[in-house]
């Protein structure tokens, strides 16, 4: 399975009575909940902020993602936030039955989220519910077949106390041919006695039917896979996942006077994959050929504890608002590995369903990986009006590894670093700002690759660094351009003369980034991103590999997104997208590249009335030219990527 707040509004927040200034500031620290709204006008173009990444419902644009900003990942570096508070989805994370939107924050945008490591923040927003009664029902297929229904509510209890139901049920058709059937469901709840108390709880459940096993394919040498239908490559019948799912939280805001703010979150995850299969397609050859490889996993399940407690103190000082942090957050992740068991069915032309009976497999015992991590820190931020900000956090992360594997003593390790992000920013004029930071960070490394000997580890924590500057332009009062330059450091992982995949060295991204976003006119809006990055592997571990590419990180990516309201009909608009990516390396050697290549998509939406109800019918097509080609999930390994496909939904707000 699978700054954003504009540059004119710290000036509007002070151009208030002194009376109300510091109570306004608050919204700065204290995420106000956004009034309820529906699935009809859900339009990622016309409500990005910019163009580095963000989901709103069904729809995702942007040169990022949670799991890949400026070539490492956030996600893994403990950038993940839920309304401004520490989450950890490492076992499992939140479905858009209770997510309405996700962004990622980069440069100034991070501003306002204090202690922050290198790779930037995953803003997630819940679907909360409103003062007053809504339902929405949305009704999806696409060109593969796949089938489903979308249901949202919320009703309002008192005055004071709504609750939010969502619930999700179909049958997915994926682009290699493989299907699953999946429900997910949540409830949401949120309580305001006071306007200076918000307290919000919810729930969120996914389960995953038999989901089938999809092949991933290794070369023999140095190419990348044949052409050939891969669609008709099917792993046994048998082989399919099935696993259950859930996300819980907690978030209090309590702010007993104008210039005192506590918030708290508390958050579960789990997943408990009850079956669950790789299928390898090994050495594969320009004929089609190779060595067909089924591997079993015993029953696995992941849990993560994660939570933060913030306190704020703010304090006003004639132009300026001053703001000290001091928060406490951590987490505790139990996951497990190992035990699998492996069916090889030889060396074959692999196109065709495998058709094989299920052995009887006898798992072994498996390694249970602990990681329990503390931080403790202070943060200061310092908005000065007409002139800038000032962003500081310093705090000592407290981190332990248990890892107790099979017949082997239980391993511990535990690091104590001291971090720290510093961000600058300076308005230059009215419409331009400039900014700076430097940051240190303790982050994880995911887990070692489906072909690795030790595949499925969770792979050691990290130090990582970061510099970056940028400006922001307003061209217009709501069209801005962003650019920054960043260079980041971090360890390097690579396979061994074992197969196993550990740390080999290191690797250095150095970069540009670009975002234009905002309406060109009143009925052309865009959504404008690019990025161009020099990475280069160090180290002596890997001095074969000097000045390489890392392997699977394009050298450029870009992206332009645009919704034209057209003039005739009212209701109706157009939107496309183009999408570029640089050559990817594919091998550690650097002999092997995926080419470059480019998308196209188009799509329409009409929005209308009937019977007093508001209703969107959404109509798209990505990969319109059909491009062929590959992506790199580990050293010479590959998935295809998806074909041609077209995709309507159906939204009625009720």
């Amino acid at each position: 399975m699978k700054a954003r707040a504009k540059q004119a509004q710290p000036r509007r927040r002070f151009a208030v009575a002194p009376a109300r200034a510091a109570a306004i500031s608050l919204s700065l620290l204290w995420p106000a909940a956004a009034a309820a709204q529906g699935r009809t006008d859900e339009n990622a173009v016309t409500q990005a902020e910019d163009a580095f990444g963000f989901s709103l419902g069904r729809e995702t644009l942007g040169i990022y993602s949670a799991g890949n900003v400026r070539g490492f990942s956030p996600t893994s570096a403990g950038n993940v936030r839920i309304e401004g508070l520490y989450f950890d989805p490492s076992a499992f994370g939140l479905t858009s039955r209770v997510l309405r939107s996700t962004s990622v924050r980069i440069g100034l945008a991070e501003q306002g989220y204090p202690f922050i490591s290198p790779t930037g923040v995953v803003d997630f927003r819940l679907r909360k519910p409103g003062a007053r009664p809504a339902t929405s029902l949305l009704l999806s297929t696409d060109s593969y077949g796949s089938a489903t229904v979308e249901v949202d509510a919320a009703v309002p209890l008192t005055s004071h106390l709504s609750l939010g139901f969502g619930a999700s049920s179909g049958e997915t058709q994926f682009y290699d041919a493989t299907d699953n059937v999946f429900r997910n469901q949540a409830v949401i709840a949120r309580w305001q006695p006071s306007r200076a108390v918000e307290i919000t709880a919810f729930w969120n459940g996914m389960s995953d039917y038999d989901d089938e096993v999809g092949p991933t394919y290794v070369t023999a040498g140095g190419a990348l896979p044949p052409r050939f239908d891969f669609r008709r490559v099917r792993g046994p019948q048998w082989a399919d996942f099935r696993s259950e799912a859930d996300s819980a939280g907690l978030l209090v805001s309590a702010a007993p006077s104008s210039t005192w703010l506590l918030r708290a979150g508390l958050f579960r995850s789990v997943q408990d994959y009850l079956t669950s299969f790789t299928f390898l397609v090994l050495d594969v050859t320009p004929s089609a050929e190779g060595d067909r490889l089924v591997v079993a996993d015993p029953r696995i399940t992941n849990r993560s504890y994660s939570g933060e407690v913030r306190l704020t103190h703010l304090i006003r000082e004639g132009p300026r608002l001053h703001s000290l942090n001091l928060s406490l957050w951590g987490r505790r992740r139990d996951q497990e590995f190992g035990g699998s068991q492996e069916a090889d069915y030889g060396t074959a032309n692999f196109v065709g369903r495998l058709d094989v009976p299920e052995p009887d497999f006898h798992f072994g015992p498996q390694t249970h990986d602990r990681v329990a991590q503390w931080n403790l820190g202070l943060a200061y931020e310092g908005r000065w009006r007409n002139v800038g900000a000032l962003g500081i956090s310093l705090w000592r992360a407290d981190y332990r590894k248990r890892i107790a594997a099979p017949a082997e003593p239980v391993v511990e390790s535990r690091s104590r670093p001291w971090l720290y992000n510093v961000i600058l920013g300076a308005n230059l004029t009215h419409a331009l700002s400039v900014y700076a930071g430097a940051a240190r960070g303790l982050e994880e490394s995911g887990q070692a690759p489906v072909n690795a000997a030790n595949r499925g580890e969770a792979l050691p924590a990290i130090v990582t660094s970061q510099r970056e500057a940028g400006l922001r332009l307003a061209l217009t009062e709501r069209l801005h351009l962003i650019a920054g330059l960043f260079d980041l450091k971090k360890p390097y992982f690579n396979f061994n003369a074992a197969n196993s995949y550990e740390i080999a060295g290191s690797v250095e991204n150095r970069g540009l980034e670009f975002s234009l976003s905002g309406p060109v006119s009143d009925r052309l809006s865009i959504a404008a991103g690019a990025y161009f990055l020099r990475p280069r592997v160090t180290g002596q571990s890997v001095a074969a590999a000097e000045g390489l590419l890392p392997v699977g990180l394009p050298s450029r990516f870009v992206q332009i997104s645009a919704d034209w309201r057209l003039p005739w009909l009212r209701g109706l608009s157009v939107d496309g997208r183009i999408s570029h990516q640089g050559r990817v390396p594919a091998t550690v050697d650097n002999k092997v590249f995926i080419p470059d290549r480019t998308l196209l998509g188009v799509g329409g939406r009409y929005r209308f009335n009937l019977a007093g109800r508001d209703l969107t019918l959404r109509v798209s097509v990505s990969n319109l030219t059909n491009v062929r080609s590959w992506s790199a999930v580990a050293p010479g390994t590959y998935n295809p990527i998806q074909g041609r496909f077209a995709s309507a939904y159906l939204a009625a707000d009720l």
